[in-house]
């Protein structure tokens, strides 16, 4: 009499757990813990321990910043040219030119190095934070997970889902924001669209990864943001102007980062004396603000704890100013002339004191934080294309639910300002990654077939329908596999 109603019940469970469903409850968790004990580690050898005591020593020795960056730097070229196999490619920009282009596959033999190189970038003080090394080591993860248990029933295709997968959990990871994870990572391969095939086992992944994080290291939001305030409706009128401003600024940036990407590219001398560069000047924009302004403000390295002191302290005008113009220069050549990382923190930070400027200078305001947040997510959905995900970030992060909002309005006015100007070079429209799964060669960054000797000549992307032409910024070499992705390696 009981087997009709369990043979119903099994039927209903069955129905409602498809296998699809069932592989990525197994997965996607397994990713995500995996992710999150990397990201642990990189949080306490950089954040913890390297950047504390480096800040600290150049606070106190001024003169110590730039040949403290260079030789830093050059450890970052050393590393880089000499034990990967294109020195120009990793970090974000290596994922979504995986999931593009070599169907979700990572070489893992210079994994190691990589990440050794982005301690060495963002731990000497370059201009940029963990955000890099998370999303790269995350979906490197993934994808190696796939070469691993493909022998179990997985799909080619399931492995593009899980470098997603990977990519969200270290982005949940390292910023203890899960819902900015999952959307950073299915916004970001393309400039209008979204990576959907991902959505359910990068939220999974993202959420276990943020656990493992939250339980070792605690759950507290990554920056310290004042308690909001309330805001009115001609508060979110100048939120819509600070939009169009930022997204004028962060358009030309992100013009000015992809060409001057494009020269170092292209520049015939060894990759760690572009890193001598780098550094050099990286660090003069850190000794030049500390010779203009005293404190313990300064626009290099990760910056995290600027976010509490450009909303924690008063910083006139000028001085914001001056800070916001010398963290995009220090961000243009930290990660223009090779460093390995990536720009979200950095542009996050840059906005977020555009904000308190415009709110003191133009609006005159004392609701600091509001139009800091409104900068934030303007800053970012104008540079990486990522609307959605900068709204999500400033709330999560920052704890600033109330400014969901006005961050909104910047960041939907940024991203409409700025075009289809990314300092991503290998984001994809939508369709046009449609055609090139289809067979057909539809991407904005073209890449030439090899030339005598062995070589890929740099590839080569058309900016703003066609008219400007850079190579893609993120290297230039690809490693083909039977069936897709890239020659396959092992975790060292």
């Amino acid at each position: 009499m009981l087997r009709r109603p369990f043979s119903v019940l099994r039927a209903e469970l069955a129905a409602s757990y498809a296998p699809d469903l069932q592989k990525w409850l197994i997965l996607a968790p397994i990713i995500g813990a995996t992710t999150g004990l990397l990201i642990t580690a990189l949080i306490l050898i950089i954040l913890d321990k390297m950047w504390p005591a480096v800040l600290g020593y150049f606070l106190h020795h001024h003169w110590a910043i730039v040949p403290g960056l260079v030789f830093g730097f050059v450890v970052t070229g050393l590393i880089m040219q000499f034990f990967t196999r294109d020195p120009d490619e990793h970090s974000t920009e290596e994922i979504i030119r995986s999931y593009h282009e070599r169907q979700g596959g990572i070489d893992m033999r210079p994994f190691g190095a990589k990440l050794l190189a982005a301690i060495t970038t963002v731990g000497f003080g370059g201009s940029a934070a963990l955000e890099g090394p998370s999303i790269y080591g995350g979906g490197a993860i993934g994808s190696w997970l796939w070469t691993k248990l493909r022998r179990f029933r997985l799909e080619p295709r399931d492995r593009r889902i899980m470098l997603i997968c990977g990519a969200a959990a270290g982005m949940g990871a390292v910023f203890r924001a899960p819902l900015t994870g999952l959307v950073f990572a299915i916004e970001v391969p393309y400039i209008d669209d979204l990576a959907y095939e991902a959505l359910l086992p990068s939220l999974i992944a993202s959420v276990v990864a943020y656990a493992v994080v939250a339980s070792l290291l605690g759950a507290k939001p990554v920056f310290d943001f004042p308690s909001p305030s309330v805001f009115t409706g001609k508060d979110l009128l100048w939120c819509a102007l600070l939009g169009v401003a930022m997204g004028l600024i962060v358009m030309a940036f992100a013009v000015v980062f992809r060409r001057f990407r494009t020269f170092v590219v292209r520049w015939k001398i060894q990759h760690w004396l572009k890193l001598v560069l780098g550094g050099f000047v990286t660090g003069l924009c850190g000794l030049v603000f500390l010779m203009m302004f005293h404190g313990s403000l300064v626009p290099i390295g990760p910056n995290y704890e600027a976010v509490g002191e450009v909303l924690g302290k008063y910083h006139n005008t000028f001085e914001l100013a001056v800070f916001s113009v010398l963290k995009l220069v220090a961000t243009l050549f930290s990660l223009g002339t090779g460093g390995v990382s990536a720009m979200f923190v950095p542009l996050f930070l840059t906005g977020g004191t555009f904000g308190i400027a415009f709110a003191q200078s133009i609006v005159h305001s004392s609701s600091f934080e509001l139009y800091a947040a409104a900068g934030m997510a303007a800053f970012i959905a104008g540079g990486y294309k990522t609307p959605l995900a900068a709204v999500v970030f400033v709330a999560e992060a920052t704890g600033g639910h109330a400014f969901i909002i006005p961050s909104l309005i910047a960041a939907a006015v940024a991203y409409a300002v700025s075009g289809e100007a990314s300092v991503s070079g290998d984001q994809r429209r939508g369709h046009e990654a449609g055609e090139k799964e289809s067979g057909h060669r539809a991407s904005n960054y073209e890449r030439p077939t090899a030339q005598a000797g062995g070589k890929r000549p740099a590839s080569v992307s058309n900016l703003h329908n066609q008219e400007k032409q850079d190579v893609n910024p993120q290297g230039v070499h690809e490693v083909p596999i039977e069936g897709g992705g890239v020659e396959e390696g092992s975790l060292p």
